[in-house]
């Protein structure tokens, strides 16, 4: 599995170039590929990290849990599916269930709401990178 953009390999080992010109490339061609071809702003993600969390509105979570869902998109726990569910990993599963236009969602709080809308604006910053 490439640790940037979380792509399984094949059986044979190899994943699609990031240059698209459609060759396979071994998995360590394809992650230096990543420097010309980043998935997002890591370096900025990186000043928010906290050890191994991150801050995000008001709220500290799970710094690998956090990029994982702002590259792929995909709130995965993996085996640690018993995660806290603090409002981060509530706000994350939301926006990947609804999305961030959803207009009223049954049952919802206001934290969430606040969790969601922090979420949201780390997602469009990490994706528009400045640098």
């Amino acid at each position: 599995m490439c640790p940037v953009c979380y792509r399984t390999v094949s059986d044979d080992g190899l994943l699609s170039s990031l240059s698209g010109d459609g060759r396979e490339v071994p998995i360590l061609e394809h992650i230096v590929e990543h420097e010309r071809h980043p998935v997002g702003d890591d370096e900025w993600l990186e000043s928010l990290r906290s050890g191994d969390r991150i801050r995000v509105g008001r709220w500290l979570a799970p710094f690998d849990l956090v990029r994982r869902y702002l590259v792929t998109g995909m709130l995965d726990g993996g085996r640690r599916r018993q995660l806290q569910h603090d409002a981060i990993v509530t706000a994350m599963s939301q926006l990947a269930r609804w999305g961030s236009n959803a207009v009223e969602i049954l049952g919802d709080q206001a934290e969430w709401r606040e969790a969601r809308a922090a979420v949201s604006g780390l997602l469009e910053r990490y994706h528009h990178r400045t640098g």
